[in-house]
């Protein structure tokens, strides 16, 4: 075991995709688009999309409501004002107005929960996938194309899971090769959906590692409803 710094992050990521697989193993097209309760995002036929901001380049896309800044973020918001940004250039971050920019730096107490919609595994596998894949782009490859027309989401679970784990492992492969110089690299990540460019690369790793256990996590819990459904 090693216990320098990268060495622990990806100790950790080996073992949350190792469990991942396992708990993913069997999983179903029916299960996979599963709506466990009324107004679920999920991937639906472009014709068909229920939110203003579907997105995918292919036949079928991806849920996504309309842009705010939501209240668990307002910390984050505060963060980024003190290090120097601007209310338009956090504004251009969240793809929201300066003016709700200024109405969340202006907020006292504490803000009411989020109030965010269940989402299918289809759509959690999707969101993973293009996050990784987005994240490897503009880490390593060329930092052009856009992380949300990356994947051509698939009805699939089969289809999905062959393209996804090549995708989680090229990410992993990329990884284990940086140096400590470059763990400490403000921007060594561009990635363009996020605080990437404003961290060193080992906050945006821990950051990859995180959304990939608490997703993997909400994807099992799914697999457990959807078994004991009745």
């Amino acid at each position: 075991m090693r216990t320098d710094r990268l060495g622990i992050l990806l100790d950790q990521f080996d073992k949350a995709r190792e469990q991942a697989e396992v708990r993913l193993t069997g999983l179903g097209d029916e299960e996979y688009l599963w709506e466990p309760v009324a107004g679920c995002w999920s991937l639906r036929r472009r014709a068909e999309v229920r939110t203003p901001r579907a997105f995918g380049p292919g036949e079928w896309v991806m849920d996504l409501g309309a842009a705010d800044i939501p209240a668990s973020e307002y910390s984050q918001v505060a963060e980024e004002a003190a290090s120097g940004l601007t209310v338009e250039e956090i504004a251009g971050l969240w793809s929201v107005t300066p003016a709700r920019v200024e109405e969340v730096l202006a907020f006292t107490g504490v803000p009411e929960p989020d109030e965010t919609p269940v989402t299918t595994i289809a759509w959690r596998l999707a969101h993973l996938h293009y996050q990784f894949a987005g994240a490897w782009e503009w880490t390593f490859g060329d930092h052009k194309q856009d992380p949300k027309l990356m994947v051509d989401f698939s009805p699939s679970a089969a289809v999905t899971l062959e393209r996804f784990w090549p995708t989680v492992d090229r990410w992993r492969e990329s990884v284990g090769q940086v140096t400590d110089e470059q763990l400490d690299t403000v921007g060594f990540s561009q990635y363009p959906y996020g605080s990437d460019p404003e961290e060193p690369f080992i906050s945006a790793l821990w950051g990859n590692n995180y959304e990939l256990i608490h997703h993997m996590a909400e994807i099992a819990l799914l697999r457990d409803l959807y078994r004991a459904r009745g």
